[in-house]
């Protein structure tokens, strides 16, 4: 059974309206055919587009995540040089020699 909406979708834009890099909008992060048919789509591709923007949002907040920690990386590397505050790989960690007594 189809449950009814009772309601109107309202639009995921928040005011900010300036398009990034990548064409989308840096508020609502939705691209330029998603902001201009949205009183076009059907409730379905609404939901579609506020899933996908919701996405793009996690996406870009995982990028600034990960460039932080690059720049807090360099920052520390700078205060002191002579720590290696890089991630060695398992594999290059020599742990063939140790023995619990």
């Amino acid at each position: 059974m189809e449950q009814l909406e009772f309601f109107e979708i309202p639009s995921p834009c928040i005011g900010v309206c300036q398009s990034d890099a990548r064409g989308y909008c840096k508020g609502c992060l939705r691209n330029r055919d998603e902001r201009f048919k949205w009183l076009e789509f059907s409730d379905a591709q609404k939901f579609d587009v506020i899933r996908l923007c919701k996405q793009r949002k996690r996406r870009r907040q995982l990028a600034m995540l990960k460039a932080r920690k690059a720049q807090l990386v360099e920052e520390r590397a700078k205060v002191n040089p002579s720590l290696d505050f890089q991630e060695l790989p398992e594999e290059s960690l020599d742990s063939k020699d140790f023995k619990l007594d």
